[in-house]
């Protein structure tokens, strides 16, 4: 595969909200450079749906399509919306999205969020939840072997958990060692977060009776500079790291894991989603996505 670079040179840059394509990867640019993809995620039909973290939209380019649409407007929504957190629940055609919008007049910054619920099909909304607190920062989600939904809040150091079938989340664990969490995901049912404050995995213990017990820290094999978006495949975690631009794959084994660089010279990644042979990284530093190969495994 080409390198990034030379990716960009190959492209056909389509002006406005677009698609750019070569014969071995896609580069999508959501309307321009400042576009700020932070999350991604792919929905049936190989539809990728996109969020922005610098406009009040959530995007989506069809499969094969050279234009990138506008799927959520919440420009009605205070000055300063953005989204974060973007998950595509088949199971329930729902798209999950995490919604912030900044507290005017404030120093330090601080900010109100909500998860938000669409109709994966028609961008419509089935669910609102505001997140408790006067500050606080929704910002990544997985769904569980149980079928619940599991939200991240950087902010104020919880994990909560909407049960199948419920309208509201309930706090699921409050950790010191969450301050700082962002990706979130299940690997072989085993419930996993990072922290991207202080460059930590964890696993998170469940009891039989659901109950969640203290974060263990997965020691790492070398260390990883802001770890963000994160998402399992084949028994491995995929993990973007936003400080140092690279994309890794981590093997879990126990109480340890072992970390393979597979891209680097990322401009702030910040997203993973594995799509079949491909993975799509959200480049929130260069305002666009890219595919890179999945490794063979």
């Amino acid at each position: 595969m080409a390198n990034l670079n030379a990716l960009r040179l190959a492209a056909l840059v389509v002006l406005g909200m677009g698609v750019a394509q070569c014969a071995s990867a896609q580069e999508i640019l959501i309307f321009d450079a400042k576009s700020q993809p932070e999350s991604l995620t792919l929905a049936p039909g190989g539809i990728l749906i996109v969020g922005s973290a610098s406009s009040p939209f959530i995007y989506k380019v069809r499969r094969g399509s050279t234009t990138a649409e506008k799927f959520v407007d919440a420009s009605a929504e205070p000055a300063g919306t953005f989204f974060f957190g973007m998950l595509a629940d088949t199971a329930t055609n729902t798209l999950w999205a995490c919604q912030l919008t900044p507290v005017p007049d404030v120093t330090p910054v601080k900010r109100h969020t909500a998860l938000r619920g669409f109709d994966l099909a028609t961008g419509t909304q089935k669910l609102r939840w505001n997140l408790p607190g006067e500050n606080s920062t929704c910002n990544d989600f997985s769904v569980g072997p149980d079928k619940a939904l599991y939200i991240s809040d950087t902010a104020n150091s919880k994990i909560y958990k909407l049960a199948a079938g419920a309208t509201t989340p309930e706090l699921f664990l409050e950790d010191r060692a969450l301050y700082g969490i962002d990706g979130i995901t299940f690997l072989d049912g085993t419930l996993y977060v990072n922290n991207v404050f202080f460059n930590k995995l964890y696993r998170i213990p469940v009891d039989a009776a659901g109950k969640p017990g203290t974060p263990v820290d997965i020691w790492m094999d070398q260390p990883v500079k802001g770890p963000d978006g994160m998402r399992a495949v084949h028994g491995k975690l995929l993990l973007a790291e936003n400080g140092s631009g690279k994309i890794d794959v981590l093997t879990v084994t126990g109480d340890k894991a072992s970390v393979m660089v597979i891209k680097e010279g990322f401009k702030t990644p910040t997203a993973v989603e594995p799509a079949g042979d491909v993975i799509w990284v959200g480049e929130r530093g260069a305002g666009k996505a890219v595919a890179i190969p999945m490794p063979k495994w």
